[in-house]
């Protein structure tokens, strides 16, 4: 977040932290990190609770740490009306902070300088790319491998459920081994009846993007011991199939890598 600060100032959108802690830890705490956007005092857990997510696993009788939130993101409108909202199990998983201005914005970017391919067929093309801070793979940081399908005018690309026999649009992260996906989100189709082939299909036209979400786990990316080497290729395979007026095209199977940086994890000396 204190890296990002400007990504979300230059996208009009405020940013700010909540904790249980009293304002003079705060202070001493955004000095010595250089942390410059407001950070907010809820020494009794009025607003964690109202938002419904204290830590109920600490009890009264853990002391200090009773009041502390789950961790977690909420994305606000103008009118305080929660637009969309990032948890998970475990502080060390959680999305970079190009997610939430994603979700603030409604569309999701990508932009020149990071990492991407291109690929498709006349009529399709397609755009991968990783979004996420500088798109490193660093130990419980979610990153985003998007996948935008650019259609020609009058093509149609397939969603699930399709019929028997059709191929659903699919991206599918193959490696390395410790890269974990988490599930795929994809835009809401559209229903198409075919006329030509008398079936009823759900698809998207124009431009869609597909989003997989995933982070790197186990010897690819520890807190424990610097990473052996400062890169990695993230590989997927990327399946379709679209329909025009008159007929179902063949599907189509591509392969992609995308090289990516190792981001060093801060391992204090104890």
């Amino acid at each position: 977040m204190r890296s990002a600060h400007a990504k979300f100032e230059a996208n009009g959108i405020k940013l700010y932290a909540v904790s249980y802690d009293d304002p003079k830890a705060l202070r001493e705490f955004a000095e010595a990190q250089g942390i410059t956007y407001p950070l907010l005092s809820d020494q009794d857990s009025t607003v964690i609770k109202q938002y419904g997510i204290l830590n109920t696993q600490v009890s009264p009788d853990d002391a200090f740490i009773y009041g502390i939130p789950y961790p977690g993101v909420f994305v606000c409108d103008e009118d305080g009306l929660v637009v969309s909202k990032f948890f998970h199990d475990s502080y060390k998983k959680r999305e970079s902070p190009e997610a939430f201005i994603d979700a603030a914005l409604g569309h999701i970017q990508i932009e020149e300088e990071v990492p991407q391919t291109s690929g498709g067929d006349e009529g399709i093309a397609i755009t991968a790319a990783v979004r996420g801070g500088n798109s490193s793979l660093r130990q419980g940081i979610i990153r985003n491998l998007v996948v935008r399908f650019a259609l020609k005018d009058g093509l149609h690309l397939y969603g699930e459920p399709v019929p028997t026999g059709l191929t659903a649009t699919q991206v599918t992260i193959l490696g390395p081994q410790d890269l974990q996906s988490l599930p795929t989100k994809c835009p809401p189709t559209t229903p198409l009846y075919h006329e030509i082939m008398d079936i009823n299909l759900n698809v998207w036209s124009d431009e869609v993007t597909i989003v997989v979400p995933f982070y790197p786990a186990g010897d690819l990316a520890t807190e424990a011991v610097a990473p052996a080497t400062t890169a990695a290729s993230i590989d997927f395979e990327v399946r379709y199939q679209a329909c025009n007026e008159t007929e179902c095209l063949l599907p189509r199977t591509e392969r992609f890598s995308i090289d990516l940086p190792l981001g060093v994890v801060d391992i204090p000396s104890l």
